[in-house]
């Protein structure tokens, strides 16, 4: 059996590189669709770190993120259907991308390690709504 839309949530950190790649493997030997998500940061945690002159936070976390995932679509090697930059909670939109554009496979990292953050981990709140098949890849190790 294989998979036919991939949709790998990824992170602006190194180990998304390899989780792309994974996600790669498992979708290449099946011409599989790919699509990326990622969520950008909310400026509004950094209102009061921010100088006063940074009006345009927002606009320029956006801008990070987009760059950021233009080198993963670059380095995968595999073409992307699409690249999701989103904010809020992540698994509702993973869950409203699978429902309405035919996503049979989540691929997720996971390289929390400690207690606390294995509770706050995203890939938590997906595993539990999904209504489709989920892949937790160790990361990190």
């Amino acid at each position: 059996m294989g998979y036919a839309h991939l949709l790998v949530a990824v992170s602006p950190t190194p180990e998304s590189h390899e989780l792309v790649a994974r996600a790669v493997s498992i979708a290449r030997p099946f011409e599989a669709r790919l699509s990326l998500i990622t969520l950008t940061s909310d400026p509004e945690m950094y209102n009061q770190f921010a100088a006063p002159m940074m009006e345009n936070v927002r606009e320029i976390l956006g801008e990070e993120t987009k760059q950021f995932m233009d080198e993963l679509i670059q380095r995968a090697a595999y073409p992307v259907e699409q690249a999701i930059i989103t904010s809020g909670e992540l698994s509702e939109h993973v869950l409203h991308i699978c429902e309405t554009q035919g996503v049979d496979l989540v691929v997720c990292g996971n390289h929390n390690q400690s207690f606390f953050a294995r509770a706050a981990c995203s890939a938590k709140g997906i595993v539990a709504s999904s209504k489709t098949d989920v892949l937790l890849v160790a990361l990190g190790k």
